[in-house]
């Protein structure tokens, strides 16, 4: 099983966000020396996060790193060009010798569609026609194309070409069983995104898509199943709560507000920090076999990424996170799961 980071590159009001920057190369440069898997970038339109650029993120991290993948957690599809979205992400692939990603989706947050002059009723047919384009783009270097939020293309080049032959292309999908029907039919690896709950209650929905997927008649080897979940490792569980608490009480107050949805509370977070619980806040051991058991409820998983963006966690804390979640949590999981197939 592969094991990354995701960030939303959270802005602080403690210091500048050049300095906000540069605090995030230094973790994604980390997350490569201590042999994590891969590091994605989201992309938002607040003031609280710094990613609406995310593509430009990963290309300075392409020039600080040699291993780690880069990609997006997720790219905004509906709002977004998709030729543009290519170009990027193959221009990536070139800076970082063939090891870019995306993660397409249609996003948590609405603020994109205002923004780019996009109606939020057209929500699922703008990302449709859009996921349809980008995948033809990423087959094809001449293309010829019509739909209906978007100029046609006929007979156009599409340049530059990435390193690797198809760019890994995954779809990030919440609980709506469309979406996992979609990315199965497609045959794309699938990103969930499990941020409260409990994980095993979306294996239907993960079965859904590995049914889908074989249906379609997709090479079975290329199916991909990889979990997002909010964590954070120290030395203790108790250390991981009494750091990570406070940070997560005040950013989903503020989320909460704007979505009525009741206060935080210490007892609903221990629940989703329990056995079955979707967050993964705790000691190196204990992590480890959270994501062991999470993956085998969902009937096993190819990737699981922590979201671990607080803006009371200081940044000494992020990184040491990180280089426990290297040093010890997925050699944990990797040695576990190779044993368990012996």
């Amino acid at each position: 099983m592969e094991v990354g980071i995701d960030s939303f590159a959270g802005a602080r009001t403690d210091q500048s966000d050049t300095q906000t920057m540069e605090d995030l190369l230094q973790r994604i440069e980390l997350a490569d020396k201590v042999g994590l898997d891969s590091f994605g970038i989201g992309e938002h339109y607040r003031r609280e996060f710094l990613d609406s650029a995310s593509v430009m993120i990963l290309a300075a991290a392409s020039q600080r790193t040699k291993n780690i993948r880069l990609g997006s957690a997720v790219t905004v599809l509906s709002t977004a060009d998709p030729v543009r979205v290519f170009q990027n992400f193959a221009t990536l692939d070139l800076l970082s010798a063939g090891r870019a990603e995306i993660v397409v989706g249609r996003g948590s947050f609405t603020d994109a569609y205002p923004l780019f002059g996009y109606d939020l009723h057209d929500y699922d047919e703008l990302f449709a026609e859009k996921l349809e384009l980008l995948l033809k783009i990423r087959e094809h270097e001449l293309i010829t194309w019509s739909g209906k939020f978007r100029a046609a293309l006929k007979h156009q080049t599409i340049f530059p070409r990435p390193v690797q032959k198809k760019i890994p292309i995954w779809l990030g999908v919440g609980g709506t069983p469309a979406s996992f029907q979609r990315a199965g039919l497609l045959g794309l690896p699938l990103m969930v995104a499990v941020i409260g709950g409990e994980t095993r209650r979306f294996k239907p929905l993960v079965d859904i898509y590995r049914n889908a997927f074989l249906e379609a008649g997709h090479p079975p080897e290329e199916m991909r199943v990889g979990l997002h979940s909010l964590g954070y490792v120290a030395e203790t569980k108790q250390q991981a709560v009494e750091e990570y608490y406070p940070g997560y009480k005040v950013m989903f107050d503020r989320i909460g507000k704007e979505r009525r949805w009741p206060p935080v509370t210490k007892d609903r977070f221990n629940f989703q920090n329990g056995q079955t619980g979707a967050f993964l806040v705790g000691d190196p051991q204990e992590v480890a076999e959270k994501i062991i058991r999470h993956g085998e409820s969902l009937g096993g998983i190819d990737r699981f990424t922590f979201q671990m963006d607080n803006a009371l966690l200081s940044h000494e804390k992020v990184m040491n996170a990180i280089r426990l979640i290297g040093e010890e949590v997925a050699p944990i999981v990797r040695k576990t799961l190779v044993q368990k197939r012996v």
